[in-house]
């Protein structure tokens, strides 16, 4: 009698919610590493990880098709991809080539397209010359430990970066390994061979799901082309030349806003890609604090000045790599480029802005182009004329700038050479509207 009534039971549950009795869909989420593995593809793998644990999906499956990229990227990548917290799966839809191979064996089930490869993981420099003994260790470090995490062949993984290493049937001790689809199944690196992404879902038991699509977003494809190694360059010149020409200039305007904004979408970018922290901000920040102490507060050329200057291009040269991370050759000079370009860029527009700015005519509607003389009676200061070849005596040390006394009147001027020391006697050399020069008389 009880056996009857748990089959009514059971039959009404299923008539009237036929749902709670089929397994419930698992959550996908669709992920895509479809192009060359720089810093700007690791915010949104994270992204993407970081929404599916969210929203407490199944299992995450990236596409991929690559021919590589910046290591230093794929480390990011695959560090994102082994803290996961839910199942992946990798895709390999045509290729997954040098940085790629890393980021595959990095997903828990690999499967492959027909006629798909995988390898050839050695470091290369930006020439395309191969990476010294030290980057070729690291990056066989990186597969072998993470071939390890996965159950996948280790010897194989470490074969693909160093041509020295020879598996028998494969490829001697001259060839770097390079993996068909049904060759990295023979030799462990891969699962299984499907056609779609649907068929890779259901190969790994994930037969009645909903798919999550996850493309790339506005915000960033901005900080990709903020990161840009012309882009990039292009924010350092404008922040300099912003930041300088307004300190040659009073009050606030147009340069300096400019130079914040640019400074700010460089420093911005470069800490969601890693590669910089606010330490080089901070660093940044205390360079132009000093350069500005140098100018307003002790006059002349010396330790604050220099180590502005320092600590400036320090942090701006730090923020353009990740130094905490995997560093080689390659992205050293990549980095020395731009900073030089960024510089000389710097340097060009701001003489430029100097010598032509003045003369143009937009610059012309910002000032008053009718003349007041001072033959017409016409003056805005003290004139000063009558104190030239004057002598007189450095009340103050002029670094270059200090106070004289001349005929028992104190004085700012500035030294048209090298500092003077307080008491000493100096001439009136010249005068330039309130500023008076003068030099140490002998």
């Amino acid at each position: 009698m009880f056996q009857i009534k748990i089959f009514f039971l059971l039959s009404i549950i299923f008539l009237f919610f036929p749902e709670n009795i089929h397994s419930q869909k698992y959550k996908v989420f669709h992920g895509f590493i479809t192009e060359e593995i720089e810093l700007g593809l690791a915010p949104y793998v994270k992204r993407v990880i970081a929404e599916a644990e969210a929203a407490n999906a199944d299992v995450i499956i990236f596409e991929i098709n690559t021919f590589g990229g910046r290591v230093d990227a794929a480390t990011q990548i695959k560090d994102a991809i082994l803290d996961s917290k839910i199942e992946t799966i990798a895709f390999v839809n045509k290729r997954a080539v040098s940085a790629g191979a890393l980021i595959t064996i990095s997903c828990k089930n690999v499967a492959m397209a027909p006629g798909s490869v995988i390898g050839a993981a050695t470091v290369v420099d930006q020439s395309g010359a191969k990476g010294s003994e030290k980057y070729q260790s690291y990056m066989r470090s990186e597969m072998r430990s993470t071939a390890e995490r996965n159950g996948r062949n280790v010897l194989v993984a470490e074969a693909m970066v160093d041509e020295r290493i020879e598996i028998p049937g494969l490829v001697d001790s001259s060839q770097l390994v390079s993996l068909t689809s049904e060759q990295a199944i023979k030799y462990g690196i891969s699962d299984t061979i499907v056609n779609s992404v649907d068929e890779a879902l259901k190969a790994f038991g994930y037969k009645d799901y909903e798919i999550v699509e996850t493309k790339v977003s506005w915000a960033e494809n901005v900080v990709r082309f903020l990161n840009n190694p012309i882009i990039a360059s292009l924010l350092i010149t404008l922040g300099l030349v912003g930041l300088f020409t307004e300190i040659k200039s009073p009050g606030w305007g147009i340069a300096g806003t400019v130079g914040i904004i640019a400074l700010t979408l460089f420093f911005g970018s470069s800490i969601i890609l890693q590669l910089a922290s606010w330490l080089e901000v901070i660093l940044f920040v205390a360079g132009l604090v000093l350069i500005l102490v140098e100018i307003f507060v002790v006059p002349g050329f010396g330790i604050p000045g220099i180590s502005g200057i320092a600590l400036m291009v320090i942090a701006l040269f730090l923020s353009l790599f990740d130094a905490r991370g995997f560093v080689d050759w390659g992205v050293i000079q990549r980095a020395l480029i731009q900073f030089a370009a960024s510089i000389l860029g710097a340097a060009i527009l701001f003489s430029l802005i100097y010598r032509y700015l003045p003369k143009s005519k937009a610059f012309q509607t910002f000032v008053l182009p009718q003349q007041f003389l001072r033959s017409e009676g016409y003056f805005s200061n003290n004139d000063n004329t009558l104190l030239l070849n004057q002598s007189g005596i450095a009340f103050t040390d002029l670094r270059p700038a200090g106070t004289a006394k001349i005929s028992g009147t104190r004085y700012d001027v500035v030294s048209t050479g090298d500092y003077i020391e307080r008491g000493s006697q100096v001439k009136v050399v010249k005068i330039e509207g309130v500023k008076i020069f003068v030099e140490k008389i002998a």
